[in-house]
């Protein structure tokens, strides 16, 4: 089996390796971009999605679990279907090339939705207990389980009912967020054909990214409806594939987010909090498409990097400690050239709600190259980048990401390549940089050079792996992933700025930014400036 490491050597792109790719894509075995079941039951929420009015800029800041303060003390129970259609449903539809084009919530790579969420919920609102599928398409949802199976996912997570440490009643945590305590907890999972059919191997790094992508809507529209909520990396996989009946060949889970709490599970777990019996499913699916291609590499990266059970979860979470953050941050260069950013307070920041920013949200094909101001720049940088509220991250430790950003044309800040540290919200000056290069890096797309920035999301996946395991490039894509659903969201909170995810040619932005980065690897790329 591949690990972390040798997959991501071998999903590399240069440009030398796309040339020599003998690869056309066939329109005739395209995968639908979304799963039919047949024959489940079916439920639908009734009522339209009401999104909060929390301004989008507060609620994509949220470091931890815990709503911003200018979100509203909750009112009931999470709205699943709200949730779930701010998450991943359709929020547009236009008509391109005389074809009408259904748009969704979050960017997705390739407009190919491959990952879809489900829904574990307990007695929530308009659901009652049960295992539920959502389809963006109806935004209805398919019942796949009938009754109260959050206790397997909390077992699965190192969490088990019934003790909270204190001898209080309450469940206990260890590490991670409140699955044991959540009214509802939502799984996303790839399927991996969905976007294999045209990215191939690399779709595994693109379930994370796309994940990330949708996962950050859903953290914004539920911290903005004033509910706790953050991701779970760390959970023993086979009992969440068997839950939801996946078949990993196929289709794997990627991240569990827990959204609200006091609403404890049952205590089904046994005495050495082992994950419940969950009797096997196999829900009868609709084929995606005429000829599925298998990639095996993608689910065997899947399997390198599962966990056994809860007690393994738990264990791994624990590797994540302030003492590690405190390795991580390294040391400020007093002679480096530093730039202090200055972003807009909270008080004073744009009030556009999340619902109207992600309903607005779009894919910039065109940049005017005119600058931005640095109050933006600086804005959507802070509220973006402030740390992924994650099970594992503990203390000062804020994610395994750093941030580079090739500053092209902000006003007041000299063009330049540049870390940006958000604690102190300041830029360090790592060399130079112009707008041709930007296009190579990205593979020799001109428009990112177009763009005033071009943030770059990078790790150290041999650090990574060697320090948190498998299971730690996974966390890597996936901060990285929902970081730049955050820089969509910041971004789009401006009515005169736009953005887009990019991709990019890994050996040379790698090469471009040593030896600063230390052998970091980019994750992602957004591009974001004035739209043409």
């Amino acid at each position: 089996m591949v690990d972390a490491r040798e997959y991501h050597e071998r999903t590399d792109y240069s440009p030398e390796r796309l040339r020599e790719m003998d690869f056309e894509l066939d329109e005739s075995n395209r995968p639908r971009p979304y799963k039919i079941y047949e024959d489940l039951p079916r439920v639908s929420p009734g009522d339209d999605p009401d999104p909060p009015q929390t301004p989008a800029l507060a609620a994509v800041a949220a470091d931890g679990p815990a709503p911003p303060a200018a979100a509203p003390a909750p009112d009931g129970d999470p709205d699943i279907g709200t949730l779930c259609h701010y998450a991943a449903g359709v929020t547009k539809e236009l008509e391109i090339r005389g074809q009408p084009m259904r748009f969704r919530a979050a960017a997705c790579t390739g407009k190919l939705y491959h990952v879809d969420i489900y829904a574990v919920a307990g007695d929530c609102g308009a659901f009652s207990p049960g295992v539920y599928h959502f389809d963006p398409h109806s935004g209805e949802f398919d019942v796949l389980r009938e009754g109260d199976y959050r206790g397997a996912l909390a077992a699965a997570a190192g969490e088990r009912p019934g003790e909270n440490g204190d001898g209080d009643d309450g469940p206990e945590r260890t590490e991670s967020a409140g699955v044991a305590d959540a009214p509802v907890t939502f799984v996303a999972a790839s399927e991996w054909w969905r976007n294999a059919w045209k990215y191939r191997d690399r779709t595994y790094r693109h379930a994370f990214w796309d994940s990330g992508t949708i996962l950050a809507n859903l953290l914004a529209v539920a911290h903005g409806g004033g509910h706790r909520a953050e991701v779970v990396a760390g959970f023993a996989d086979d009992p969440v594939v068997e839950l939801l009946g996946l078949d990993p060949d196929e289709e794997a889970p990627l991240a569990l987010v827990p959204v609200g709490s006091g609403s404890p599970v049952p205590d089904d777990a046994d005495a050495d909090g082992a994950t419940p019996d969950v009797d096997p499913i196999d829900p009868d699916e609709r084929p995606l498409s005429e000829n599925p291609v298998d990639y095996p590499l993608i689910p065997d990266a899947w399997r390198q990097s599962r966990l056994d059970d809860g007690a393994a979860a738990a264990s791994w979470r624990a590797n994540f400690t302030v003492e590690a953050a405190d390795a991580s941050l390294g040391e400020r260069v007093d002679d480096a050239d530093w730039v202090a950013l200055d972003p807009v307070d909270a008080e004073t920041a744009s009030a556009r709600p999340i619902g109207n920013t992600i309903e607005r949200r779009g894919s910039c094909r065109e940049y005017s190259r005119d600058p931005i101001t640095a109050r933006k720049f600086a804005t959507v940088l802070d509220r973006a980048l402030r740390g992924v509220p994650a099970d594992a991250f503990a203390g000062d430790l804020r994610g395994l990401v750093d941030c580079y950003c090739l500053v092209h044309a902000v006003e007041g800040i000299e063009s330049g390549c540049y870390e940006y540290h958000p604690g102190p919200d300041e830029l360090e000056r790592v060399g130079d940089t112009d707008r041709d290069r930007a296009g190579e890096l990205a593979l020799g797309q001109d428009v990112v050079g177009d763009a005033a920035v071009n943030v770059y999301l990078v790790a150290d996946v041999d650090a990574v792996v060697s320090e948190f395991g498998n299971r730690g490039y996974r966390l890597a894509q996936l901060e990285a992933g929902v970081a730049l659903g955050r820089l969509y969201l910041a971004t789009y909170a401006h009515r005169s700025l736009g953005g887009r995810g990019f991709t990019f040619a890994d050996t040379e932005v790698r090469e471009y930014l040593s030896p600063h980065a230390d052998g970091a690897t980019p994750m992602t790329l957004f591009a974001f400036g004035t739209p043409a």
